[in-house]
């Protein structure tokens, strides 16, 4: 009888059977239903588990009493290699209690030898539910994983604001102390906080762009610079058995990508690389330029040490999310970097050899051009005892402002909204300069300038805005020269921007 329903495609199936001519038998009648297929038999349990990992079979026909091997031992053998392979017993002896016993061992039918007419439709809907069993485990699979980055996704979300004003100190402090100091230790120390505080705010930038489903835009990265800020942060945790080198083939190789997020990937590995060697070695960074066929430039960024490797089986689940390895691992480290460098339009592979060690190696596109020198900041003069108001809710901020620009020379009235704000300037003189954060809840800064400037206050102010939140210009009273100030805040540009607004006023 011909089969119906869809087509399977080539079959490999595998017969557990001790008589050749039964097997031949079966695979004609298979064959004559219009089955493709290519057949194995076997008629032990050793040739049963070579067949198993050799043939790798879509489904496995097994007689029930063989001398020496019977088909309940074929099943446990089959189920333990792969539980979703359908097995189905076919024999000439099988009594109803037998089969009961097989479909509850684990068995997908039985087919009775002498009545072997049901034998290709049967083999067909055993293949046909499997099949849908596999698809519906990974549909169920897929949606769980997409469940659980949702879920990573909303909690990004929620952390990254509070993580933001957690940095903000980290944007400030280094500044401070080096204005305080000409230790070069505790300038190199603060050159490291800055780093990290910079690094930290971006990639809170970063997770809000993954969860909006944006890019973070490009800048033109001088890998030289790069595996220099590589260095800076790594020195500090790097073991003392474990040592560093960086070998760049070029001063002038560089690549279009996110800063922030191409030192995290290097920051990532090279962490990983120190985990992989715990009794110590060698961890080696090189850039260098890879042009290929088509006369494409890339630039090859290559992570490598001398650690405990990786076997197979862990390379094949490697970038998989939530895989990992660690006893305190959360599987979405190599998850993330693979995602930024094929944002970036590039790739990332790993060679690995247990005992020996493992690389990995990144392709970008790359531009090799010579980046003009920064000009040099000039050096920004120091207040006159000039009476500055800022008005912010947030206490770490309006303490470290405070503090910065009192270093600097002006005098500070620190107001945490905005009705403090107007009471001292209701009981004192009036400020040279207000500095307003945009996103206060109680009283927005148009609003508190506009009170300002019905009590008379003409001078300067510098408005605080949020990337995500323009500040409107139009909303602010005429008569009030308004700047603004994107957070988070550097305070080199806090610095220039009060003089330059109380300079605009002389």
């Amino acid at each position: 009888m011909p089969l119906t329903g869809p087509p399977l495609g080539h079959l490999r199936i595998l017969l557990v059977e001790d008589s050749p001519e039964d097997a031949e038998l079966m695979c004609g009648q298979m064959l004559d239903a219009g089955l493709e297929a290519s057949f194995e038999r076997v008629e032990t349990a050793a040739e049963l588990r070579d067949a198993l990992l050799r043939f790798a079979p879509d489904i496995v026909l097994s007689d029930l009493a063989m001398p020496g091997f019977s088909g309940n031992q074929a099943l446990e053998i089959v189920r333990g290699w792969h539980p979703d392979v359908p097995f189905i017993f076919v024999s000439g002896t099988i009594g109803e209690e037998n089969a009961v016993a097989a479909l509850h061992q684990g068995a997908n039918d039985y087919i009775i030898k002498h009545q072997p007419a049901r034998l290709p439709s049967a083999v067909a809907r055993a293949v046909r539910e499997a099949r849908g069993t596999i698809d519906r485990q990974r549909v169920e699979a897929e949606l769980m994983r997409a469940q659980r980055l949702e879920s990573l996704s909303l909690l990004a979300a929620g952390l990254s604001h509070d993580l933001r004003n957690i940095l903000q100190p980290l944007l400030i402090m280094p500044e401070l102390l080096k204005a305080r100091t000409d230790d070069p230790q505790l300038h190199h120390l603060a050159d490291v906080i800055a780093e990290c505080g910079r690094r930290g705010h971006e990639m809170a930038e970063s997770m809000l762009s993954f969860v909006r489903g944006s890019r973070s835009p490009s800048e033109r990265i001088q890998i030289t610079h790069l595996f220099e800020a590589i260095e800076l942060l790594l020195r500090s945790t790097l073991p003392a058995r474990v040592s560093l080198h960086l070998d760049v083939d070029g001063a002038d190789l560089a690549v279009d990508a996110n800063y922030t997020e191409l030192q995290q990937v290097l920051l990532n590995l090279a962490l990983n690389a120190i985990q992989a060697m715990p009794n110590g070695g060698r961890l080696t960074l090189r850039a260098a330029a890879d042009p290929d066929a088509d006369g494409r430039d890339w630039l090859r960024i290559s992570v490598s040490d001398e650690g405990v490797g990786m076997s197979a089986e862990v390379l094949a689940h490697l970038f998989n999310p939530f895989f990992t390895t660690k006893v305190n691992g959360t599987g979405l480290g190599l998850i993330s970097c693979k995602r930024i460098i094929e944002g970036a339009q590039g790739s990332i592979r790993v060679e690995s050899t247990p005992g020996v060690g493992s690389c990995f190696e990144l392709r970008l596109p790359m531009h090799q051009e010579t980046v003009d020198a920064e000009p040099q900041a000039q050096p920004v003069a120091a207040g006159a005892g000039q009476s500055i108001l800022v008005v912010d809710g947030e206490a770490t901020r309006l303490s470290l402002l405070g503090n910065a620009l009192s270093s600097q020379g002006y005098h500070l009235q620190l107001a945490s909204d905005g009705g403090a704000a107007l009471r001292w300037m209701q009981q004192e003189a009036m400020p040279a300069l207000v500095i307003a954060d945009a996103g206060a809840k109680l009283l927005s800064a148009s609003h508190l300038l506009d009170e300002m400037a019905a009590l008379g206050y003409r001078g300067p102010a510098l408005v605080l805005e949020d990337a995500e939140v323009p500040v409107p210009l139009e909303t602010f009273p005429e008569g009030v020269e308004v700047h603004v100030l994107r957070k988070p805040l550097e305070m080199q540009q806090v610095f220039r921007s009060v003089a330059e607004a109380l300079a605009f006023t002389r």
